[in-house]
């Protein structure tokens, strides 16, 4: 019997921080990220693979402005921005799949899934939006596009500028789940749930309406994990391990931390909210919830035996 995986890739299996984000670089950089993910089909996991968005989609409403101010055309909303962002990260990496399975003389099919993720409109978060997305501004073009747009603006902690912010809310269905669990059972690779999904919610009426928020990644490959009952998660980041006290004095590894000592290390404050700490509730919420195995840990560590910070029950 094969296992079942579901892997978070981080942006930066697709765009690294130091890089401009041409076609080249992310082509580059998702074959390689692809390539050592062999290591698990290898280890006879079938796999379903989720991925984050926020550089490209920052972009995509990039484009949206410059279209607007130089040709007037249309702007299209946050869902739509999403959407497309799955699409084109989607059919990259799909691309690039193929091309590493092709060149290690492997025989699987690939589909990507544009996926629509149920959330709560009552939920809180649409209360206290928290997410920041796209460009930075400067406190008067903030001011300027809140008004004129409707839009909540924050001043970034590291004084770069003013960004959007939107809700965040939580994932409650990964719409298809059904699917996806009937394709990666039968030994597809599949891609989906990119950016979190795009978050919609039903009317009285059951029908589906979008919203304007981003989902986070690690929480709704959480979710999907659970849901198609995964026996492992992998969320891949920049880093080889979870540490404490990071970049400071005594920083140290964690090669492996039971449930409650990961609640200890975020009550602590040992996890940044826009890095390590929704990894880390992901992954508890995963264990949690059922699952087998939970890592944490960069690509190139996944082909290592104890690679990665590994969260178990306890």
């Amino acid at each position: 019997m094969k296992k079942l995986a579901v892997v978070a890739l981080g942006g930066n299996a697709i765009l690294r921080g130091n890089q401009t984000g041409t076609i080249e670089q992310q082509e580059k950089n998702t074959y390689e990220t692809c390539e050592q993910l062999l290591t698990l089909i290898k280890k006879r996991y079938n796999i379903v693979i989720t991925h984050g968005n926020g550089p490209q989609v920052g972009n995509i409403l990039l484009r949206n402005e410059a279209g607007y101010d130089k040709y007037k055309i249309p702007k299209m909303p946050l869902d739509i921005c999403v959407a497309d962002s799955q699409g084109g990260i989607g059919y990259m990496i799909e691309r690039q799949m193929r091309n590493v399975l092709n060149d290690y003389r492997m025989r699987k099919n690939v589909v990507s899934l544009i996926t629509q993720v149920l959330v709560d409109i009552n939920d809180p978060a649409f209360k206290d939006p928290t997410k920041p997305i796209g460009s930075f501004y400067i406190k008067e073009e903030a001011d300027l596009l809140a008004k004129a747009n409707n839009w909540v603006f924050r001043e970034d902690v590291r004084k770069r500028g003013w960004r959007r912010i939107v809700a965040s809310p939580k994932p409650l269905k990964v719409m298809n789940q059904k699917i996806i669990k009937e394709l990666v059972e039968r030994g597809h690779i599949v891609i989906a749930v990119g950016g979190g999904g795009i978050p919609v919610y039903k009317h009285q009426n059951k029908y589906l309406e979008a919203i304007e928020a981003v989902i986070d990644k690690d929480r709704a490959s959480s979710l999907l994990a659970r849901e198609i009952k995964a026996d492992a998660l992998f969320i891949v980041t920049d880093v080889p391990k979870v540490y404490i006290n990071f970049h400071k004095k005594g920083q140290k590894a964690l090669d492996v931390i039971t449930i409650s000592e990961a609640r200890k290390y975020l009550e602590e404050g040992q996890f940044g909210d826009g890095s390590m700490r929704p990894k880390i509730l992901a992954a508890v919420n995963f264990i949690k919830n059922g699952g087998k195995e939970a890592v944490i840990t960069s690509e190139r560590e996944l082909e290592k035996k104890n690679g990665g910070t590994r969260i178990i029950q306890g």
